[in-house]
C-alpha cells in the first residue's frame, strides 16, 4: 500500500542564500533560509534590523538586481521556481499574483500622482482590456473596502493629503487591487500610533478572510505577529534560529535569542517588578560573522553547553517538538525548562 504524496505547499522557500559582493567582502544577508506557507495562512518573520527579513521578502518578489546579488536555492510558488523564470514572468506575477505593502507609504507612493491614478495604473498593467473608467471604479471599490471614507472623492487626493494610517490603507488597497494570492507586508505598522496599528492589522485579517491570501508579515514587533500570524520564523544574522507556531514561540520558546526578544517586550498580563532586560551587544557584521553559533557573543547561556561548542560549531536547525525547531546546542529538555522558568509557560 503506497502512502499518499504530501501536497505541494502554496509557497515553499528552500535553502535560500542571498549574498552581496562588496569591496569589503561578501555580505551574507540571507544564508540558508527555508519555510513554507499555505493559502489563507500567515507567517511572521521577526528579528532585529539587518537580520535578513526584508532581503528575504524582496527575493520572493524578484526585486534584487541579479547583477548585484548572488542568489541560490529555490522559491516555489505553486511549484514554479521564481529564481529560474524570466524577468518578464516575474513582472507578470508581481503586482498580480503577489504584492507587497511597504514600510513607508509616503516614500512608496508617488507624490505627483493621485492615490486613484496609482491604483488605476497597478490595475491596468495586469488587465490590459480594462478601460480607465473601469479601473477607476475598481480603485474606488478597493479604497472603500480598506476603510477610506468618501472613497469616491478621496480617490483624487494626493498622498500628502492622507494621514499616515490612511496612506497605509491606500497602499494595502493598491496591493490587493488584483486579488493577489500572496501578500508581503514589510513593517506595515511602523510609525503608526497604537490605535491605527490595531486597525491596520484587523483590516489585513479581514481581507485575508475575504481573499484567502497567504501573508508574510515582516516586523521586529513580536506583539504584531502574536496578533496576526499562525507561524513565526525568528531570524538572526541571515539565518533562521527558531521556527514554530505562535503558541510554541510565545509559550515555549527554544532559542536564547527568542528569549531575549520576549524579555525585552513589555507584557500586560504580568506585574513587572524589574526593568525590561535588553539583549546585550549588537548584531554581528554580515561580512565577518562569528565562528560557531552566530549568537554566541551576545548569549548568556553558553555555560549550559560543554566543550566550548557554542564558539566552535554552528548548531543545526533541528526539531524541538513536532511543530517547532531551533538552532541551539543546549539540550532541548533543558531549553524547555529554561523557557518555563523565564515565562512561566504551559503548553
Amino acid at each position: 500500500m503506497t502512502t499518499a504524496s504530501r501536497p505541494q505547499p502554496f509557497l515553499e522557500v528552500k535553502d535560500l542564500h542571498v549574498h552581496f559582493p562588496t569591496d569589503d567582502g561578501l555580505v551574507k544577508s540571507v544564508d540558508g533560509i527555508s519555510f513554507e506557507l499555505e493559502r489563507g495562512s500567515t507567517i511572521g518573520i521577526v528579528g532585529e534590523s539587518g537580520s535578513g527579513k526584508s532581503v528575504t521578502s524582496l527575493s520572493v518578489l524578484g526585486l534584487h538586481r541579479r547583477s548585484k546579488a548572488k542568489i541560490s536555492g529555490e522559491i516555489l510558488l505553486e511549484g514554479e521556481d521564481l529564481l529560474t523564470v524570466s524577468d518578464a514572468r516575474i513582472r507578470e506575477l508581481r503586482g498580480n499574483q503577489m504584492a507587497m505593502v511597504f514600510q513607508d507609504p509616503l516614500s512608496a507612493l508617488h507624490p505627483y500622482y493621485t492615490i486613484g491614478n496609482q491604483i488605476i495604473e497597478a490595475y491596468r498593467i495586469h488587465h490590459h482590456g480594462a478601460s480607465k473608467a473601469q479601473a477607476r471604479k475598481r480603485a474606488i471599490e478597493m479604497l472603500d473596502r480598506v476603510g477610506i471614507p468618501n472613497a469616491h472623492r478621496r480617490v483624487d487626493a494626493y498622498p500628502h493629503q492622507f494621514s499616515g494610517g490612511m496612506r497605509q490603507r491606500a497602499m494595502i488597497a493598491m496591493a490587493l487591487v488584483n486579488d493577489p494570492r500572496l501578500l508581503i507586508a514589510d513593517e506595515p505598522t511602523t510609525a503608526l500610533d497604537v490605535t491605527v496599528q490595531a486597525q491596520i492589522l484587523e483590516l489585513m485579517k479581514d481581507l485575508q478572510r475575504e481573499f484567502g491570501s497567504a501573508i508574510i508579515i515582516i516586523t521586529h514587533d513580536l506583539g504584531v505577529v502574536a496578533d496576526v500570524a499562525d507561524d513565526i520564523m525568528v531570524m538572526y544574522a541571515g539565518r533562521a534560529v527558531e521556527k514554530g507556531s505562535v503558541k510554541d514561540v510565545f509559550y515555549q520558546p527554544q532559542h536564547p535569542y527568542t528569549w531575549g526578544l520576549l524579555q525585552s517586550m513589555p507584557r500586560l498580563d504580568q506585574v513587572r517588578k524589574t526593568r525590561l532586560d535588553p539583549i546585550p551587544g549588537n548584531p554581528p557584521s554580515l561580512i565577518n560573522l562569528p565562528t560557531g553559533c552566530k549568537f554566541n557573543p551576545r548569549c548568556g547561556y553558553q555555560h549550559e553547553v560543554a566543550d566550548s561548542l557554542c564558539t566552535t560549531r554552528e548548531p543545526d536547525l533541528i526539531g524541538a517538538s513536532t511543530t517547532s525547531s531551533a538552532r541551539c546546542h543546549i539540550d532541548p529538555a533543558r531549553r524547555t525548562q529554561i523557557a518555563l522558568e523565564l515565562f512561566g509557560a504551559k503548553k
